[in-house]
């Protein structure tokens, strides 16, 4: 393929701080991150770090990669010490990878300030380690540490680096924007003038963006528009500081957006689906709002998007979502007009075209309730349980009525605080009395109901409280504000969401606990 696409998920996107990736983790994103297609998987720095070079060595048994390489990482040798000697040079080897990356300074106060040496040293510390590598039977890249600001401060230097580096054997010089400050202008000029320096053609550059201006994935764009083919990203933009350069925006904006062939037919669709699970392994919850594979990357709430979008869903997406394998959304907020509210009901399998009544009504009645704070756009559930009891001949049955609930909370005198609820209930025309006490008076409540009704609904036991969120709404203050509440429910198959709205947080809760269950026993 003629593009490079290098993922550093592993070793830089590792860098962003509350990651810590296990060596069973590392062999379970070097999997998903093949699955996408990628072409080179950097896999860590072997030598240097235990746990990295454990992941090289069970790799070698544990991984049967079809799309990608794995890259060793690391340093050139030490200034002083002769690259056959030198144990860092040797580790990179024994991972015993298809390509080594070896990072280099490249901005001359660096290799003065930091590795103390001199620029003749640096450049004979990449000849030697290149050649070595490539003697030893390895495709080389060197990672120019600082290239950018080296290059505004100290252009001939610079430049310098990569000349010896391509003539030395390196397969592929990269650019790295290590302080992340550049724009895409920047970059566009700094490739011109470094190719017509060094007479290395564009094609043998790569590109390497950090976010710290948020213009990692531009700037990474611009460097393939410029003429680069090698440009490296992690997954979901992980890495130190702002991150770095999105993988799936990157590749899907040059795909989608110029064209260019970069991953392997059928890989781009499963962007969102690769984003998500890398996201679950990281134990960082997937960015919502994350271009292309985000859940709301393409969803819409203004009545007017809803409109046009009935006549063609692409007059306001740019593109088709299905293409990184995401989906539309419509949601259902105070903006919302008619179109809004069929479409979000076709998205949840209630066709309302033939009921222009319940359309009216269901529409009118979600305004109203959006004016007093209730918002339905995360409530996906309660949305439904609302739709469909418009409906003529509504077959949304509660599961029971309720006669009253109770909810007392003691403060005893050994400092503990306990909640128990009592509810009483008619469950098929039987009346129930139950208690329970849990950790608070929400969950009091919750398992309080659920002991009433368990004789009669068995499915009940596989429903579990996920998430519980409470919000002040806005414009209401202090202990007497209007509280909105949003209770996550699932079971082994699915998840649902339910909201409840009221001046009481306890009341506001249990409008969002019944429908909860409702709903839930509705799809049992």
């Amino acid at each position: 393929m003629d593009y490079q696409v290098f993922d550093t998920t592993l070793r830089d996107g590792g860098q962003r701080e509350g990651i810590s990736y296990t060596v069973a983790d590392k062999l379970a994103v070097a999997r998903l991150l093949d699955e996408f297609g990628v072409g080179f998987i950097e896999g860590g720095w072997p030598g240097a770090m235990p746990k990295d070079t454990e992941f090289f060595e069970r790799a070698k048994t544990e991984l049967d990669l079809k799309h990608a390489v794995l890259v060793a990482f690391g340093a050139t040798r030490k200034a002083g010490v002769d690259v056959a000697a030198d144990p860092q040079v040797q580790a990179l080897l024994d991972a015993g990878t298809p390509v080594v990356c070896v990072v280099a300074k490249s901005d001359i106060r660096h290799v003065e300030r930091a590795l103390r040496t001199t620029g003749e040293e640096n450049l004979a510390m990449v000849r030697d380690t290149v050649r070595h590598l490539v003697a030893s039977g390895r495709r080389a890249f060197v990672d120019c540490e600082h290239f950018f600001d080296g290059f505004r401060f100290d252009p001939d230097y610079t430049a310098s680096v990569v000349k010896t580096a391509i003539d030395a054997g390196a397969e592929r010089v990269v650019m790295c924007d290590t302080n992340g400050g550049m724009l895409p202008s920047m970059v566009t000029k700094a490739i011109t003038e470094v190719v017509e320096r060094t007479g290395v053609s564009a094609d043998r550059l790569g590109i390497h963006c950090q976010n710290d201006t948020a213009c990692a994935v531009a700037n990474t764009v611009a460097a393939v528009e410029a003429g680069v083919r090698h440009f490296q990203c992690t997954a979901n933009g992980y890495g130190e500081r702002p991150g770095n350069a999105d993988l799936f925006a990157t590749v899907s904006n040059l795909q989608l957006k110029l064209g260019l062939k970069v991953l392997p037919d059928g890989c781009l669709e499963k962007a969102t689906r690769v984003s998500t699970a890398l996201a679950e392994i990281a134990n960082i919850a997937p960015d919502t709002h994350q271009a292309y594979v985000g859940a709301a990357a393409f969803a819409h709430k203004a009545g007017l998007h809803a409109s046009a979008i009935k006549v063609d869903p692409l007059l306001y997406n740019h593109v088709d979502p299905s293409v990184v394998g995401n989906d539309m959304r419509i949601l259902v907020t105070e903006m919302a007009g008619r179109a809004s509210i069929e479409l979000k009901s076709r998205e949840l399998g209630i066709d309302l075209a033939g009921h222009p009544d319940t359309l009216s009504a269901v529409t009118r009645k979600v305004k109203d309730l959006e004016a007093v704070g209730w918002s339905f756009e995360a409530a996906d559930a309660s949305f439904e349980l609302l739709v469909r009891g418009e409906l003529p001949g509504a077959d949304v049955a509660r599961p029971f009525e309720l006669e009253s609930y109770r909810v007392l909370v003691e403060h005893r005198e050994d400092g503990k605080v306990i909640s128990e609820a009592t509810v009483k209930v008619r469950v098929k025309g039987e009346r129930v009395i139950a208690t329970a006490e849990g950790n608070g008076p929400v969950n009091a409540l919750d398992e309080a109901l659920r002991t009433a009704l368990a004789n009669h609904y068995p499915a009940l036991k596989s429903f579990e409280l996920n998430d519980y969120k409470v919000r002040i709404l806005e414009g209401s203050h202090g202990t007497n504000a209007i509280t909105r509440v949003l209770v996550e429910t699932g079971d082994h198959a699915r998840e649902w969401t339910t909201v409840g709205v009221h001046e009481n947080v306890v009341e506001a809760s249990w409008t969002a606990l019944v429908d909860a269950l409702t709903y839930g026993l509705s799809r049992s």
